[in-house]
């Protein structure tokens, strides 16, 4: 496609204020009648735009492309605008979120990109979901949950779940009066299932399992993945506990507890379990370790859940149903003159933030899960990251890794 004729084609688009504006101006932000001037030129490379091809432009059943370049950014710009309060501030926002994404300065998520202006609608890149000790009566019970999760996985998104709710292995099951299969025996439902749920179309999906160390199954669940080719589409790290923590740096006892009733399963020596854990670490570079009490202190809404769970790559812990809503400011972009241009990027951190607010708005989620939607118009979290830093380093004439260089990702961050 003609670079300049795609540009001029959005152009067209954009070009006309809305009609109600022409009619009646009062109480509309003098602002909106005036929008930003299009900018023209994709900041991508070459490898850049072959990536974009590939993963994000929209094609028809036959794999032929039905939009530029130019018009998948404006479609992403259109959707996210779309939760505006107004007419003249969708057509105003557009422009600027359509400016941002052009010129790399703010870059959205993945499904925001593969989400926006189609049918799906579903723009989070990944949730957590609760796991009850229930094989069927409890809404959040192992089977209702792993349902909810394929559906989440088919449209693109990843899931965060904890295990340590569920009753340890060879626990009585007093319906039937036989034994319990463990959270490591559900894990591998859960992995199988997974495995044949082609994530958005693209990839497999992406999880998360944690267990609490203070678990009695805990040991199985270190060492399930040491087996290659075992439990591969989990990432697997364990709730680590202050408790633990003590015994460990005491080297004294440490109780493991059946979630069931609270009582205790079994007595170990606590670094008996940390050199299991730093020794699978080690080999295969799993478990990770998640400080699930020092989460809790900083947990905003502690009145309405404890933390859990995070998020399949563990940098967000979020309550039940919530996702993440995920965009990142690009520092590279905003050097200028070989120096940070600090009120740009706090333009493009005040515009990212209204972005990513606007995503939880339109955001389609999965009409099926309902509870989804609910979670997150309740709390409306966000993650506003950043990206390009080393690039900036460079633009800058600041070694990576200086004190220098830590110096300005402090402040830059």
């Amino acid at each position: 496609m003609d670079s300049a004729n795609d540009f001029e084609r959005v152009v067209s688009k954009l070009l006309d204020t809305p009609e109600d504006s022409a009619r009646e101006t009062t109480g509309i932000e003098a602002k909106y009648l005036n929008p930003p001037q299009l900018y023209s030129v994709i900041e991508i490379k070459d490898n850049g735009k072959e990536i974009f091809n590939r993963r994000y432009r929209r094609k028809d059943a036959d794999g032929n492309f039905i939009e530029s370049i130019e018009e998948a950014y404006l479609r992403v710009a259109s959707h996210i605008a779309s939760a505006e309060e107004s007419p003249e501030a969708v057509h105003y926002y557009t422009h600027v979120f359509y400016n941002m994404l052009t010129k790399l300065e703010f870059i959205p998520n993945a499904p925001t990109w593969t989400g926006s202006g189609t049918p799906l609608g579903q723009l989070a890149a990944c949730f957590v979901l609760p796991i009850e000790d229930d094989m069927g009566q409890h809404p959040d019970g192992i089977f209702s949950t792993l349902k909810n999760a394929a559906l989440i996985q088919q449209t693109g998104g990843g899931n965060g779940f904890s295990f340590s709710r569920l009753r340890p292995k060879g626990d009585v099951v007093k319906s039937s009066m036989g034994k319990a299969s463990g959270p490591i025996g559900f894990l591998q439902v859960f992995d199988a299932a997974f495995e044949e749920v082609a994530q958005g179309g693209i990839r497999r999906g992406a999880n998360m399992a944690v267990l609490r160390v203070d678990h009695p199954d805990v040991r199985e669940f270190i060492t399930c993945k040491s087996t290659e080719g075992k439990v591969k589409n989990f990432n697997i790290s364990v709730a680590i506990t202050d408790k633990f923590m003590e015994a460990v740096k005491n080297d004294t006892d440490f109780e493991l507890i059946n979630p069931r009733n609270g009582e205790v399963w079994e007595t170990v020596r606590a670094r008996e379990i940390f050199d299991l854990i730093v020794d699978n670490a080690w080999r295969n570079g799993e478990p990770g370790l998640l400080f699930v009490d020092e989460a809790n202190r900083y947990n905003p809404v502690p009145q309405q859940y404890a933390l859990e769970a995070t998020n399949p790559c563990g940098e967000q812990w979020l309550g039940p149903y919530e996702n993440c809503c995920l965009g990142h400011v690009n520092f590279a972009a905003h050097v200028v003159d070989g120096k940070i241009d600090w009120d740009y990027l706090a333009r493009t951190i005040e515009m990212g933030t209204r972005f990513l607010d606007d995503v939880v708005s339109v955001n389609g989620y999965v009409p099926a899960v309902p509870q989804l939607r609910e979670a997150a118009h309740k709390n409306r979290r966000i993650g506003l990251g950043y990206t390009g830093l080393a690039d900036a380093m460079y633009m800058l004439g600041v070694r990576y890794g200086s004190e220098k260089g830590a110096q300005l990702a402090a402040q830059l961050s």
